[in-house]
């Protein structure tokens, strides 16, 4: 069984009991979260797809870190013959999250 579903403004694929990184939510460790864009759900060969969203459908999850730093992205402008360059590192902040539950 796995549910295609929007979190921070990302679809994710998930299933139950997978752990991902998500775009940083407001919450602490320990707590539980709901989501209830979901898009599509797959339960033993049977396919429910959302126009946009499913009504009913829901994921839960839970929050095991916060402020989990991603890889380093360098971001590196330059103008040729100009002399110009710049060069900056940005290190994303994610949220580690564990997938309970997929009801729907």
């Amino acid at each position: 069984m796995f549910a295609i579903v929007t979190i921070a403004g990302q679809q994710f694929k998930v299933e139950e009991g997978q752990e991902l990184f998500v775009h940083q939510l407001e919450a602490n460790a320990g707590d539980n979260l709901t989501f209830d864009q979901v898009l599509l759900i797959e339960n033993n060969g049977g396919v429910s797809v959302g126009k946009p969203v499913l009504n009913n459908a829901k994921v839960s999850a839970t929050v095991l870190e916060q402020l989990v730093k991603g890889d380093k992205v360098i971001v590196f402008k330059k103008k040729r013959r100009k002399g110009y360059r710049k060069k900056n590192g940005h290190r994303q902040h994610f949220t580690k999250i564990k997938i309970d539950s997929i009801a729907g």
